[in-house]
């Protein structure tokens, strides 16, 4: 590398910029790109005023390298350039999160992995595991290498898979959390979107760090495919609504593609909790997980135990305005799900949440308001104080529909 290095020197920044780049320079330096960039940090290098920021000595990150009127209030892509040609020549490598937007690799000298995913969702497991096993490696290739990561704010995707990758180096979920939001933010509000912070803490516990290895990768322990039958949506403690709509979506693999979609599942909307709606006087749900023993040998899977329901089925419930959906028919939901909340049939979205079926320890999946991802002005207007989304599941991996089980004498399928 040093031979290398003697027979060629890092290009210097062009002098010569055309008079397009100038106005570009111009109009950015400070006003518009300190506009948009919000609570970010920025760096001032070599004149340029850009959106990065360093997480640790080896891990860059910024919004998205711009190129023509796009350009004008994100990083310009020659300047993002510039800078990593003259800090890291040859020792950096981009890794590029977003789907709604692409550059030529060849700007970076194909230096450019994609791991593409939603704006302000989650990825898959898979896809975390394939993007730290990368960063990784190529930062284990040469102390010299950074990884530059973004998305296109630079923000919430990128900060989501700094931060698992920090996990995979061996720190907690909280301190990576903090770190980057410490590094990346004025505000202290790094990774913001609950579902993203959670997807960290879901990458965390399938982590296994080396006792024998101090700087080897740990071993990831990626959950089998777990199918749950969704029965019914509550929300408890709304106002100022007796109707909201919902769509379920899950991520699907798609052949050859690193990008996994959503797609929907189903469709339909919570009405109102009236007095005698109840379906049954003995309300109970399912506990069907399975835990591994010392060994870390998985048990055999025995039938799904029956416990009594908590106060979710009692008359509490008409104390406070609630909305309710009931599925006649299970929905069988696999994987990374998306339940997404209208105030209409179409648009007024209210809010959202994401999650990934083999991480539900129980039936019950309950989740307040500060647990649910972009609560604009509408969503906070219909919570109330006890404001809570709730999600009621059958066992997981039966085999069967539990709509098949007998769950106790003379208690029907009703008594969810």
């Amino acid at each position: 590398m040093g031979l290398k290095f003697s027979k060629q020197e890092p290009p210097k920044i062009n002098s010569s910029l055309s008079l397009h780049d100038h106005m570009i320079n111009y109009l950015t330096k400070n006003f518009i790109r300190n506009l948009v960039s919000k609570q970010r940090r920025r760096m001032l290098v070599a004149g340029y005023d850009l959106d990065m920021s360093y997480i640790t000595d080896q891990v860059l990150a910024m919004s998205f390298p711009a190129e023509r009127m796009r350009a004008v209030y994100r990083n310009p892509l020659w300047q993002v350039k510039s800078v990593l040609d003259m800090r890291h020549y040859d020792h950096y490598k981009i890794y590029n999160l977003c789907i709604e937007e692409k550059y030529d690799p060849e700007h970076f000298y194909g230096r450019v992995e994609a791991y593409p995913f939603d704006d302000n969702h989650v990825p898959s497991l898979e896809m975390i595991k394939a993007f730290c096993k990368s960063v990784h490696s190529w930062l284990s290739s040469d102390p010299k290498n950074i990884a530059v990561v973004h998305c296109m704010a630079g923000k919430g995707r990128t900060g989501l898979m700094v931060c698992a990758y920090l996990t995979y180096c061996g720190m907690s979920a909280n301190e990576a959390l903090q770190l980057y939001a410490d590094r990346r933010t004025t505000n202290n509000e790094g990774v913001s979107i609950p579902s993203q912070r959670r997807y960290v803490r879901y990458w965390e516990s399938v982590l296994s760090v080396p006792r024998d290895a101090e700087n080897g990768p740990p071993s990831v322990n990626l959950p089998q495919s777990c199918s749950r039958e969704l029965r019914r949506i509550r929300l408890y403690d709304t106002v100022n609504i007796d109707t909201v709509f919902f769509v379920i979506s899950e991520l699907q693999e798609v052949p050859n593609e690193v990008y996994r979609p959503p797609v929907e599942v189903s469709r339909s909307c919570c009405r109102q909790v009236k007095k005698g709606y109840q379906r049954t006087n003995s309300p109970r749900y399912y506990i069907s997980y399975v835990e591994g023993d010392e060994d870390g040998k998985q048990p055999e899977i025995e039938e799904p135990r029956i416990v009594v329901q908590m106060d979710t089925e009692s008359p509490i419930i008409y104390q406070k305005s609630c909305l309710d959906h009931y599925f006649d028919k299970p929905i069988r939901v696999t994987g990374d799900v998306r339940v997404t909340f209208y105030e209409k049939l179409i648009g007024g979205r209210l809010f959202y949440c994401c999650f990934n079926t083999a991480f539900i320890r129980n039936s019950l999946l309950q989740l307040t308001i500060r647990d649910m991802d972009k609560v604009g002005k509408k969503g906070r207007s219909i919570s109330g104080p006890a404001f809570c989304v709730e999600l009621l599941f059958g066992p997981a991996n039966t085999g069967h529909s539990s709509s098949s089980i007998s769950i106790g004498d003379n208690i029907s399928d009703d008594a969810f």
